[in-house]
């Protein structure tokens, strides 16, 4: 097997080589949702991690200038919600532009709520639901903090991962 390295160490890189580089690593799919005194929201996001086990702490990354951002910071909380394999057109339609917006967008998507009031959706692999922790500018993100006040899973689910640009899912053993 050929090995293809394209290098960009000795020349300047662009936004295209940085985004092609960050694709190479495969990534679970999250639904980031919110909710408070007006409309829920949502959005499709693979900016998401473990931070901390004692307190519970994971962090997402929302683009700075996007509604989702403004949403997060004045409702004080957010669920994490990890698709399934079987979920992908639930990820198309949170990162479609063209999506319903205030209160008819979750009302196709089946959801509950937990502790916090960010929409919960059902049938994930995974659910943290989190009160804020903390917020950080970086770049052209936020960073949110947030500490898990809520959680389930289905551990044998098959997620839906993004690669390379793709949606693509585990194979079964």
């Amino acid at each position: 097997m050929q090995e293809r390295v394209h290098s960009k160490e000795l020349q300047a890189f662009n936004s295209s080589d940085f985004r092609t580089a960050l694709g190479t690593f495969a990534t679970g799919v999250t639904v980031i949702t919110t909710a408070g005194a007006t409309d829920a929201y949502g959005m499709t996001a693979n900016a998401f991690s473990a931070v901390s086990l004692d307190p519970p702490l994971i962090l997402v990354c929302v683009k700075s200038e996007s509604q989702g951002c403004e949403c997060i910071r004045q409702n004080g909380a957010f669920a994490v919600n990890i698709l399934t394999a079987e979920q992908e057109p639930i990820s198309r339609y949170f990162s479609s532009r063209d999506r319903a917006r205030g209160a008819e967008s979750f009302s196709q998507i089946p959801h509950r709520t937990v502790v916090t009031g960010a929409p919960v959706l059902d049938g994930t692999t995974a659910y943290l639901d989190c009160s804020l922790h903390g917020s950080y500018s970086a770049g052209d993100h936020v960073i949110f903090i947030g500490e898990v006040r809520a959680l389930g899973f289905c551990a044998d689910a098959r997620p839906l991962l993004f690669y390379g640009g793709r949606y693509r899912s585990l194979q079964n053993d």
